[in-house]
């Protein structure tokens, strides 16, 4: 798509810019153009470039593997990073970013498994999972934090056997989507959608409400983006696939519309 690949991470503007980053240290911003009904007619690409560090230098390597993308009520980006773990804020994408203290705990994750779900939730707290760091004692969950810099509180996600949380999309109403995906030699990738509700964050373990598997007759790839906007009294829910930069995967762009 549009040539560039190894997209993860999603965020959805009221007018329809789509944002996303790469796992090479990238990002690119998108026009989505919708039909009367909702349905997508055309991707446009805007801009796109590097991410940068501090001091405006473009950041490669292992310094580079950009996982998870979440917006602050300013206007500025949050970004999460594994290999090196942290979290970048950025004023602008194509601007330096600096390092804010990462939630507690998070540089235990696996190098290649650990902060791919941020977003900011309604009353400004921020949430994030670890893809492959499980709570002590607790082998099946995954170790997530609800809070902001110098105020995280840690927290258990149950993800669904065989899958592991890869991203994270705020709801109005104070709850969050949690995009979940697996992978076998012989079956591929499988994953689902699954909604967190409102009360969800005073309960012990936080467990979703499945929506939706990724199976046929729907394309089946690696998604690890989700992002939600309301629309026209819906609320638009968007999921891109990182392809690997592989041939034998591909970057698909799903929409769907999640009803009151």
């Amino acid at each position: 798509m549009l040539g560039f690949g190894g997209l993860s991470g999603l965020h959805l503007a009221p007018d329809l810019t789509l944002t996303t980053i790469s796992d090479r240290g990238r990002f690119v911003q998108m026009r989505l153009a919708l039909d009367e009904a909702g349905r997508p007619r055309a991707l446009s690409q805007l801009r796109s470039g590097p991410l940068r560090d501090s001091a405006g230098r473009p950041l490669s390597g292992t310094n580079g593997d950009a996982e998870a993308l979440a917006r602050l009520p300013d206007g500025s980006w949050l970004i999460g990073f594994e290999r090196r773990h942290r979290i970048q804020q950025h004023r602008d994408l194509a601007g330096p970013g600096r390092e804010v203290p990462p939630p507690p705990g998070l540089e235990r994750s696996p190098r290649n498994a650990a902060l791919e779900s941020l977003t900011v939730l309604a009353d400004g707290r921020w949430f994030a999972l670890s893809e492959g760091l499980a709570p002590p004692n607790a082998p099946a969950d995954r170790q997530g934090w609800i809070g902001r810099p110098g105020a995280w509180q840690r927290l258990s996600y149950r993800p669904a056997p065989r899958l592991d949380p890869v991203d994270a999309a705020a709801l109005p109403d104070g709850g969050a989507l949690v995009l979940e995906r697996g992978f076998s030699l012989f079956g591929g990738f499988s994953g689902r959608l699954v909604r967190l509700a409102p009360s969800a964050w005073s309960a012990p373990v936080l467990q979703g409400e499945e929506l939706l598997r990724f199976a046929a007759p729907l394309p089946v790839d690696n998604y690890e983006g989700v992002a939600v906007l309301p629309w026209r009294g819906r609320l638009l829910v968007a999921v891109i696939s990182d392809d690997n930069e592989s041939i034998l995967q591909a970057t698909i762009l799903l929409l769907f519309t999640l009803e009151p």
